[in-house]
């Protein structure tokens, strides 16, 4: 709900030049995008899916109370950065535990259902925003306010509802996946 509003709002309220929403969403995607490669590593590395996943949704439910307090551009843009930091800490570790806690002969339908989930909530979401704009005659920070509450619903559920399995001992002993010499055992065929 606020990513779909977060443009137009910055440049109407905030006054934001083009390329400042530019930078900062520029940002923000470049951050997910550089941190999934981490949080996938760690993921294995740790052998703590539930726990990563659940730190990156908490981190992105916590910057949600920044934007409608935001006195500046900074604060969006640092707002922008730890959502997006959060986005990437859970999207690996979060689906390494669907395939852990999926039976064999569903993990599709399992990954699937996420996919789907994901997509819903992205055309609801912006759907969801438009409205309360409209209820509440275009205010902003009533909008950003109301986005809160999914962000938080999202951290309790995988805090209460999820079970992390118990991994076997040999999975528990991966060294550093990022290591040269983890990557060469990948056998990618790059080309």
């Amino acid at each position: 709900m606020i990513h779909a509003l977060l443009p137009i709002y910055l440049a109407s309220v905030m006054g934001a030049s083009m390329s400042a929403i530019g930078l900062i969403e520029g940002i923000a995607g470049s951050t997910a995008s550089i941190v999934k490669v981490f949080s996938g590593a760690a993921s294995d590395w740790l052998g703590k899916r539930k726990l990563l996943a659940a730190l990156g949704y908490g981190l992105a439910a916590l910057t949600k109370p920044i934007f409608p307090l935001a006195p500046s551009l900074g604060f969006i843009l640092a707002a922008r950065f730890l959502d997006r930091v959060g986005k990437g800490i859970r999207g690996a570790p979060r689906d390494a535990l669907i395939a852990d806690i999926s039976p064999a002969e569903a993990r599709g339908a399992s990954f699937g259902l996420r996919q789907s989930l994901d997509t819903v909530g992205a055309f609801v979401g912006p759907l969801i925003a438009i409205w309360l704009m409209w209820r509440s005659a275009d205010n902003f920070r009533f909008v950003f306010w109301i986005a809160i509450l999914p962000a938080f619903l999202s951290f309790a559920l995988i805090m209460v509802a999820v079970r992390e399995p118990e991994r076997s001992a040999g999975l528990r002993k991966v060294r550093n996946p990022l290591s040269v010499s983890e990557m060469k055992r990948l056998d990618l065929n790059i080309g």
